[in-house]
């Protein structure tokens, strides 16, 4: 039960170390939703596993003819650590671009939705992600690191690094990066992609790198503040099997009649804020 080494791995690591640093002292560590996220971490793998499989062969498959041997025998002969970093480098803004969809076109953000419905984040905070969204994400991301031939030995151990590092940046820390919080993603650095702050809405998408989102003027990280509340506007469903069909379903947004499928995060935070002052000028008028 690989599973659950895992589980009981990662929560021995991260729960002692939230208990020491903790950001937010008054959230209990079984906070509200947390059992449907182990069914997330138990589930998800299983389907994601065979997802992304499916991706590698295809990539292999269709770049085995398409990309020239020449260019996968010079980059597997490069050290490790350039194929490390080079790895890294490709599969973020693969991410970056990747996730930037995810919260810019209605359908897409559906699925991704469910991930943002979180409201305390914690470390088993990042299990909760729908399939299709993990699948879709990692797929992008990963294509070119297969595609040009890098190690499976560097693969691997990006893999490794992504894994952890997803449990970090989502777990509830005080941990500070100091200088390095423009090279390594941080838990400041992603709390403010969760945040349901307008000012701090659609920003800091990228996975490792934060430098990205300085280039392409998405970075939202002000020293010495954190957001006040995190989570979204639409009504999302609270079970695992009620969250994988919830992007299949007709919806609507929040309490103010906004339909989900017309409107990304920002334009139904807009939309809401013209709805609410035309409905005061009705009533000053009235």
């Amino acid at each position: 039960m690989e599973w659950l080494k895992g589980f009981l791995l990662t929560a021995a690591v991260f729960i002692p170390l939230e208990w020491l640093f903790t950001r937010q002292p008054d959230q209990k560590t079984l906070r509200r939703g947390w059992l449907n996220d182990v069914i997330y971490w138990v589930v998800n793998a299983q389907i994601i596993t065979v997802g992304l499989s499916f991706v590698v062969i295809v990539t292999v498959l269709a770049t085995s003819w398409l990309m020239p041997t020449a260019i996968k025998t010079v980059v597997a002969n490069q050290p490790y650590w350039l194929q490390f970093v080079e790895t890294i480098v490709l599969s973020d803004l693969g991410f970056y671009f990747m996730h930037r969809a995810f919260h810019a076109i209605p359908m897409l953000w559906k699925f991704h939705s469910i991930h943002h419905s979180i409201e305390e984040l914690d470390w088993l905070a990042g299990a909760r992600v729908h399939p299709i969204d993990q699948i879709m994400t990692k797929g992008f991301s990963l294509l070119p690191v297969f595609a040009f031939g890098f190690s499976e030995v560097i693969i691997g151990a990006y893999m490794t690094l992504y894994a952890w590092q997803s449990v970090l940046i989502h777990s509830n820390v005080r941990i500070e990066f100091g200088p390095f919080r423009w090279v390594l993603a941080s838990p400041e650095f992603h709390r403010w992609h969760h945040s349901n702050d307008q000012i701090a809405r659609d920003k800091n998408f990228a996975g490792q790198l934060p430098v990205l989102d300085v280039l392409f003027g998405t970075l939202h990280m002000p020293r010495g503040k954190t957001p006040k509340s995190y989570g979204v506007d639409e009504r999302i469903p609270t079970t695992y099997l009620s969250q994988l069909v919830y992007p299949f379903q007709r919806h609507r947004a929040g309490s103010v009649g906004i339909d989900a499928e017309l409107s990304t995060p920002a334009e139904r935070f807009s939309a809401t804020q013209q709805e609410s002052t035309t409905a005061r000028e009705e009533r000053t008028t009235a």
